[in-house]
């Protein structure tokens, strides 16, 4: 019992964060029906500049930093890669545009940091602590608590500020939204902002409990993918149960089945969950008036 609350635990961790990135792939798609398949390279990018400004500023003065680094690198994703593609109605444009622009931003974090992956400094103490009958990493307490309030801040912004009900109008019905004087194309461009920024900040969470490299996010931000689509692309709650399961999932099958096959689970379920109930599971399905 106690190997399985351990394993339990691990998987919580790992969760929140495909929960984090997740969560940006929904604030994205319930504004603009859009998604920015450059999410990883937003993660490892923040995780980079974060590692950069470690030395001069310790971790705790870096985390704000890398929150507005994150908000800026979003502005420019939906300006280049996605305003154009919605512009001129293109279907699938978006989809190339943000590929293409994730693949340059790797690029260049390779030329700038080097191919080879790097240590990120803890900030908390590395010796594990005694929770009941389970140890856990300090840095993990992080993620989970860190993730989660990142996730609360963000419903906050869009429940109580001026600009955050514009966020919750576009998402409901843009076009209604556009008619009583809301500039939509802020709102999207904001949306892509804090969407790059919660990838950026969980960067900088994982970062210490894994190696830092211009390619650390892609596949994290491929099983967020499905984390987002498990949940449900416009649920809040979805992305964080989605997590939550595929998380504890992954660490039950690397132990008692085998560490090759931990990422089975989660397609297993993607596939499920896509042939039952195509718009997740907490997702609304869309109900066409005619």
């Amino acid at each position: 019992m106690t190997i399985l609350l351990q394993l339990v635990a691990s998987g919580v961790a790992i969760g929140m964060i495909y929960a984090a990135i997740a969560f940006g792939y929904q604030l994205t798609f319930a504004t603009s029906k859009t998604l920015n398949f450059g999410q990883g390279e937003a993660l490892a990018l923040g995780a980079l500049f974060g590692l950069t400004l470690v030395p001069f500023t310790g971790y705790w003065l870096m985390l704000p930093l890398v929150l507005v680094f994150g908000f800026a690198l979003g502005a420019v994703v939906e300006r280049l890669a996605v305003r154009p593609a919605v512009r001129i109605k293109s279907e699938y444009g978006w989809i190339m545009a943000t590929i293409a622009l994730g693949i340059i931003f790797r690029n260049l974090a390779e030329n700038i940091w080097g191919r080879d992956d790097l240590r990120f400094p803890s900030p908390l103490p590395e010796t594990a602590i005694q929770l009941g009958g389970i140890r856990v990493l300090p840095m993990e307490l992080l993620i989970v608590g860190g993730a989660l309030l990142m996730m609360l801040l963000v419903e906050l912004f869009n429940r109580k500020s001026i600009w955050g009900k514009a966020v919750v109008a576009t998402s409901n019905d843009i076009d209604a939204a556009g008619l009583m004087g809301i500039d939509t194309k802020r709102v999207i461009t904001l949306s892509y902002s804090v969407s790059a920024m919660t990838a950026a900040f969980a960067g900088v969470l994982v970062a210490p409990v894994t190696l830092t490299g211009a390619t650390m996010g892609a596949v994290l931000a491929l099983k967020a993918f499905a984390v987002a689509i498990i949940g449900g692309l416009e649920s809040g709650i979805g992305v964080i149960v989605g997590g939550l399961i595929l998380g504890v999932a992954e660490t039950l099958t690397g132990f008692y089945v085998s560490t090759g096959y931990k990422d089975v689970p989660g397609l297993i379920l993607l596939l499920v969950v896509l042939s039952i109930r195509p718009v997740g599971l907490f997702g609304k399905a869309a109900v066409n008036k005619v």
